[in-house]
């Protein structure tokens, strides 16, 4: 296949991509540790940020996060992060060194509860057949 041909394949992030997700991840989590915010929701809430996926020209990103220690609704959290997107990028484009500041969309991340689920799945098929479980 020639080089200037496209692939009929949906391509994953590129290295830039990756790059510039875990650089906004890093700085993001630095930010929600530091700051005070006055939507309730997010009053005492320690958030996690999972994933960022960024698009190809850097210009928006999708953050996946939960809530970890204060909150057990995701759907919620989200929410009010994105209401507070614009002052997050605002103090995103003072911490992080690209030419554009990535306007934000936050998403609960259900992976965790994914995972455990999971676990519990392979835990009760473990016990059924009698094998000794790791956890």
């Amino acid at each position: 296949m020639n080089k200037r041909q496209k692939s009929s394949q949906p391509m994953g992030p590129t290295q830039r991509q990756l790059r510039a997700g875990e650089l906004v991840r890093h700085a993001l989590v630095d930010i929600l540790a530091r700051e005070e915010f006055r939507d309730p929701v997010l009053q005492g809430v320690t958030v996690t940020i999972g994933e960022v996926r960024t698009s190809p020209d850097l210009k928006h990103a999708t953050i996946f996060c939960s809530p970890l220690i204060g909150s057990d609704d995701a759907e919620a959290v989200a929410g009010a992060l994105n209401r507070a997107s614009a002052f997050l990028r605002g103090k995103l484009g003072r911490v992080i060194d690209m030419k554009f500041t990535p306007q934000l969309r936050f998403l609960a991340d259900s992976s965790y509860d994914d995972a455990s689920a999971m676990d519990r799945l392979l835990d009760d098929v473990a016990e059924r057949e009698g094998f000794e479980s790791d956890t």
